[in-house]
């Protein structure tokens, strides 16, 4: 499978996929207008070893939740991935069993080495 989770009206996602050449037979998810589901959060948890890794400490929410003084388990960051789209770090890239995750230099760079 090879499919993007993005949202739409995020500068730092529309160029990261200009950047990405070659995205043709991608499926793309605008996860503010298309939630993501227990089954593709789950599938994404698989390929990266957790639900923290895909989890945004950088999200409003995270902050005017205060969430950072709470000790959260892998369980709660299920839960807030499924509750709102903030908390999902993106862009998420999956094509076949890989999976990059966010905007940093070296994840972009490695998601364009490998497509």
């Amino acid at each position: 499978m090879k499919k993007i989770y993005y949202l739409k009206t995020c500068d730092t996602c529309k160029r990261i996929i200009k950047e990405l050449n070659g995205l043709e037979g991608f499926i793309f998810q605008d996860i503010k207008s298309e939630a993501i589901t227990v089954e593709q959060v789950e599938e994404m948890q698989a390929l990266s070893g957790s639900y923290e890794a895909l989890f945004s400490k950088r999200a409003k929410l995270y902050q005017e939740r205060n969430l950072k003084n709470e000790t959260l388990e892998e369980t709660d960051y299920k839960a807030f991935l499924l509750e709102h789209y903030t908390f999902l770090k993106r862009p998420v890239i999956i094509t076949d069993n890989q999976i990059f995750i966010g905007n940093s230099k070296k994840v972009v760079a490695a998601a364009k080495a490998i497509l």
